[in-house]
């Protein structure tokens, strides 16, 4: 289904690639509103492009990042302070008494605080790294999109909610961020043939049985284990996978920019690592066309994502 994917998270990548334009209105409403307490989840690598501004609305954003970066720095900081304190409590406690509270308490507080420096170096560090690219349902990526003629990049939730729906559609649906190739005339239809967009990816994650990863049956009493499967194209490429996208209002809400990836039946490579679904990367001669469907001819927009790319995709456990 794709629960994850490592995608180009800067949108000057865009730019480059197809000549095309930011909606920086859009950037900025997202990292304003997260600055003013949204729970909008926003990768890095996302923010990273915008450590040179190079024009007055992206100094804006910048600013915008910085101050969110202050405000968790200090939350952050108190919540290491209260860590440390109960793990100082817990371990004065085990030096009288050995309890399951106090031994449960050590060991929360000890993960939590491994935690909390994590995310502390995380927010001064200013080396790439590649898990500041990868996105989970709920994170936000550059989608690229066709708005009167022009290619356009907005930031869109990876998960989607079709316009008019209830926002209880995000509890309800929780798979939105997959799209079925077998499903777009079905729950898609109000996107399919008219709300099209593309993210550049260079891999994608997939939980899968440990068991038909190993091509055998269960023993008696066996209790079967999820592991986690990268599957990146050999030889590496960026893959221009096709999706769905909406724009969501309701009266007293913010805006809602989200989006789905379209998945298919996957290659043999993939089937026999154990998963059944693979995204759909389409070919560069077929992007505009792509971004442009046509309402009433849908087999053109079938007859694109047939005519896709068909990389082999090697795979290995996920750190």
């Amino acid at each position: 289904m794709c629960y994850s994917a490592q995608i180009q998270a800067d949108f000057r990548q865009y730019v480059r690639m197809f000549g095309a334009q930011m909606s920086i209105e859009e950037f900025a409403r997202l990292f304003f509103e997260r600055a003013e307490g949204s729970k909008a989840k926003i990768p890095k690598g996302m923010e990273d492009a915008f450590r040179a501004p190079q024009s007055d609305a992206e100094r804006d954003i910048a600013a915008l990042i910085a101050s969110f970066d202050t405000q968790q720095t200090a939350q952050l900081e108190q919540d290491l302070f209260r860590q440390r304190t109960r793990l100082a409590d817990a371990e004065r406690t085990l030096q009288t008494r050995v309890t399951k509270a106090a031994t449960e308490s050590r060991r929360i507080a000890t993960d939590k605080i491994a935690w909390t420096l994590g995310r502390l170096d995380d927010l001064k560090r200013t080396e790439p790294q590649l898990r500041d690219s990868r996105i989970f349902p709920g994170h936000y990526a550059p989608v690229m999109v066709m708005e009167n003629g022009w290619r356009v990049i907005r930031p869109m939730r990876y998960q989607c909610r079709p316009a008019g729906k209830p926002a209880f559609y995000d509890v309800k649906f929780p798979g939105t961020y997959n799209a079925r190739r077998d499903n777009l005339e079905g729950f898609w239809k109000p996107l399919f043939g008219y709300l099209h967009g593309v993210m550049i990816v260079s891999a994608f994650y997939e939980n899968v049985s440990r068991a038909r990863l190993e091509g055998r049956e269960l023993a008696a009493g066996e209790q079967d284990e999820n592991v986690v499967l990268e599957f990146r194209p050999d030889p590496p490429q960026d893959m221009l996978v096709a999706c769905l996208w909406s724009h969501w209002t309701s009266k007293g809400e913010a805006d809602l920019l989200s989006f789905a990836v379209i998945t298919d039946d996957p290659p043999p490579e993939i089937a026999l690592a154990g998963h059944d679904r693979c995204i759909i990367p389409i070919k560069p001669e077929n992007v505009d066309a792509w971004l442009n469907p046509e309402p009433g001819n849908l087999a053109a927009a079938y007859a694109i994502l047939d005519d896709r790319e068909r990389p082999r995709y090697e795979y290995r456990l996920a750190a």
